[in-house]
């Protein structure tokens, strides 16, 4: 029985034995961490990952390597569901900033304490990268945004035109759809900032009604809509005359929250270059009964012009007033008349065919007068065509490449092309023009031109006809 007890006790001891030395092994290796300066305490952890026993080029790889390889970050919609973007999804690479060195200097220097009343977590700068065609594929296919429930988010805005109601305010709609831009920063901050769960909610990831149907501007807005239903713009040609309706006018408009009313600008410049197609004249043929009574057609620059640019600003500005209004279009260019010929009753008559000048006040002829026009031999031909006179000059030399002359009367009305005086020549009319005319200009005999100075002006027709 003694050597039974002997042996039991032999176990016993041998036992004990073993469990003090692996007490003391690892109280030893807990010790030679807690007591090695070059490794970080028990509890630390950097940027949420656990370093405990690690150098700082060991913590380093351990971080990144948590971040490339089971980092993820998970999203909660507001309905509680979950969907995780991971690291691989985005193609996320993590390089680990300094830092690590002075945590580790600042556990040294404290002592190197450590437990569940020590706070051993710690931020340092990390370098997020990832793909971003990537990150943005990624968003694009999460279910909070392809769903097919989703209903979309809108504003209370203002409808379309009907003829039975007009302009009417549709009510707001409160979705529950995405914010595409707000969730791309809200995932790129959580990102930025290592976290791992992110709700949309919070963040403000959906899209929310800016305008209520209540919204006292939406409602002038609406109002001003209706006013233009209403409205007219009443163009004036001289007895014609051309009505813009209001039912025309509001199938232009547009409103936007930002900038209010809009009318449409592709509508009304196509309205515009209408009138001009319409009732613009230069350019145009003219039909001119010459002072023998033959009627000939002339083409050329003088007549009426639309401004047409000028006249897109000041429609637009009219409809935007929402006021009715009668009005003459911009122009670039007027004429004499909008009744009948554009070049009404007064004008200056140039037959190049017969050589004679015809000054027309109020119908009335009270100047004619023999000339010599272009020479036709050397092809310097006076080219026929309706004009305005461009102005007139006292004591003006002409130049040219093989002359320089000075004349007393000059009144230009086409390129370098004018009437003028020639006291070098002693006789007008003719033939004179076929072998010894002008290099273009009409000449006169000087106490004529005098006479037909006193009376033109600016912009005054001037028809050359053959």
């Amino acid at each position: 029985m003694f050597k039974f007890i002997g042996r039991q006790m032999t176990i016993l001891c041998t036992a004990a034995v073993l469990c003090l030395f692996f007490a003391a092994t690892a109280y030893a290796g807990i010790n030679n961490t807690q007591n090695n300066p070059e490794v970080f305490v028990d509890g630390t952890k950097v940027n949420g990952v656990g370093v405990a026993g690690m150098t700082p080029s060991e913590a380093k790889e351990r971080i990144e390597s948590f971040y490339q390889g089971s980092y993820s970050l998970t999203l909660t919609d507001r309905e509680g569901n979950q969907e995780t973007i991971r690291d691989t999804d985005i193609q996320l690479k993590v390089t680990v900033g300094d830092g690590l060195e002075e945590i580790l200097a600042r556990e040294n220097e404290s002592g190197r304490i450590s437990g569940p009343a020590i706070d051993n977590s710690y931020d340092i700068p990390m370098e997020i990268q990832y793909n971003e065609e990537a990150f943005q594929q990624k968003l694009q296919s999460l279910a909070c945004v392809t769903r097919s429930d989703i209903v979309k988010t809108q504003n209370a805005r203002i409808s379309d035109y009907s003829e039975e109601t007009g302009f009417t305010i549709l009510p707001e709609v409160q979705g529950n759809d995405i914010n595409m831009e707000a969730l791309t920063a809200a995932v790129k901050d959580a990102l930025a900032n290592h976290r791992t769960a992110l709700n949309l909610d919070e963040a403000g990831c959906y899209s929310q009604v800016q305008i209520y149907s209540t919204d006292e501007g939406l409602k002038n807005q609406c109002d001003a809509m209706n006013q233009r239903a209403s409205m007219t713009v009443t163009y004036l040609f001289g007895d014609a005359k051309e009505v813009l309706d209001g039912k025309t006018i509001v199938s232009w408009l547009t409103w936007v929250p930002e900038t209010g009313i809009t009318a449409d600008p592709n509508q009304v410049a196509a309205y515009v270059k209408s009138l001009a197609d319409q009732y613009d004249t230069a350019g145009k043929p003219h039909l001119f009964r010459t002072a023998a009574g033959q009627d000939v057609t002339v083409t050329g620059p003088y007549g009426w012009k639309i401004d047409q640019a000028a006249e897109i600003q000041a429609l637009t500005a009219a409809i935007l007033a929402g006021q009715s209004v009668e009005k003459e279009p911009a122009y670039s260019q007027t004429a004499a008349s909008r009744s009948g010929n554009d070049y009404g009753m007064t004008y200056v008559e140039v037959d190049l065919g017969n050589q004679h000048m015809y000054l027309v006040e109020n119908g009335q002829c009270i100047l004619d007068s023999p000339f010599v026009s272009g020479n036709v031999s050397k092809d310097w031909t006076t080219p026929p065509g309706i004009f305005g006179l461009y102005y007139k000059q006292r004591d003006k030399v002409l130049r040219g490449e093989d002359y320089a002359t000075p004349v007393k009367y000059w009144m230009p009305f086409n390129g370098g092309i004018g009437l003028h005086d020639a006291d070098w020549r002693s006789s007008f009319g003719g033939n004179i023009y076929k072998t010894n005319g002008s290099h273009g200009c009409i000449n006169l005999p000087p106490a004529k031109a005098a006479v037909l100075y006193e009376h033109v002006y600016k912009n005054m027709p001037i028809i050359c006809h053959n």
